[in-house]
Parts: C-alpha cells; sequence; structure tokens
C-alpha cells in the first residue's frame, strides 16, 4: 500500500506543479509586436508592470512612465505596459493602433506587449500571479482600473501593487526603485 502511495505521489506531484509559478521569470509573455517575451531575461532589474489604455482619463499616465524608464532605465528599472480592454472598453484597439498611439502621442520607448485581459475568467497568466495570494506568494491584489501599478523585485518576486491613481512619480514608487526604504 506504502509503494502505491508514493508511485502515485511522484506521478500526481509532477502533474499538480504545473502552471504554478512562483516567480515573475516563470512567464513568457507576447510583445505588441507578436514575439515571445520570457520575463526570465529581466533577471536582476526592478520591473513595474502596469495595465495601460488609450482612451482612459489616466492615459497621461503614459507620460509619467516613460520619464521613469528614461530616468532609471540604466539604474535597473524595467516599465512593461500591457495594454487591456477591461474597464468600458477604453482600449479598443488593436496591437497595431495601441503601438502608433503610444510611439506617437508620448513617444513611448519601454516595452510594450500585446493586448491581454487583466481580470475575469479571460485574465492572463501573468496577472491570475500578480493579482493573487496563491499566485504571487505575498497578497491578493484585485486590478481595480486601468494603470494599476506592480513592483517586481530584481529576484522575480511580487513587492507590492500601487493604484491606478498614484503617479507613476509618487515616492513610494521612487523610493522603491532607488532601494529607500
Amino acid at each position: 500500500m506504502r509503494a502505491i502511495l508514493v508511485l502515485i505521489m511522484t506521478v500526481l506531484f509532477p502533474v499538480l506543479m504545473i502552471g504554478q509559478s512562483n516567480s515573475f521569470y516563470d512567464f513568457t509573455v507576447k510583445t505588441i509586436d507578436g514575439k515571445d517575451f520570457p520575463l526570465s531575461q529581466l533577471k536582476g532589474k526592478k520591473v513595474l508592470v502596469v495595465n495601460v489604455a488609450s482612451k482612459c482619463g489616466l492615459t497621461p499616465q503614459y507620460e509619467a512612465l516613460q520619464e521613469l524608464y528614461t530616468k532609471y532605465a540604466e539604474k535597473g528599472l524595467v516599465v512593461i505596459g500591457f495594454p487591456a480592454n477591461n474597464f468600458k472598453g477604453q482600449e479598443p484597439g488593436t496591437n497595431e493602433e495601441i503601438q502608433a498611439f503610444c510611439r506617437s502621442n508620448y513617444d513611448v520607448t519601454f516595452p510594450m506587449m500585446a493586448k491581454i485581459s487583466v481580470k475575469g475568467e479571460d485574465i492572463a497568466p501573468l496577472y491570475k500571479w500578480l493579482t493573487t495570494k496563491e499566485g504571487n506568494g505575498k497578497a491578493d491584489a484585485e486590478v481595480t482600473w486601468n494603470f494599476q501599478k506592480f513592483m517586481i523585485s530584481e529576484n522575480g518576486e511580487w513587492v507590492g501593487s500601487i493604484s491606478p491613481k498614484t503617479s507613476p512619480l509618487s515616492e513610494e514608487i521612487v523610493s522603491w526603485i532607488k532601494g529607500i526604504k
């Protein structure tokens, strides 16, 4: 009986672990132009993940996100934008339209990913990890609106979630980037 139990656990345990990610680096996402982007290539960098939208009252945050990226990229910060149409249809465009909008209106040079869902039944796997304690090991943090920000450490660990209305240039975010607690 014990041998059967050991055999079952040996077979089932790896199967149960499939799909569970303990690190930000376990994910591969698609860039806005359709290429695979393994997040593991960001090891050693602080990452600010933001769900973005082109037709939102908070859309001008693109400017602050770009300023933050420009100022701190050489110090190891990466800002990643994930377009999402989960809130009142405020990101209706295609990936191509979103990319053109970001470049022409805000000179966005930080990495932009393909449009995804950040909540609901069709939530992207990365956002399921970002928003659930079960996934990230730290806290539940439902996405409440466009421009919610998630801070990821240099080790791929979830650090915290920042309100959509909080500026990317807020003291909380800048202090985190600088390592000031």
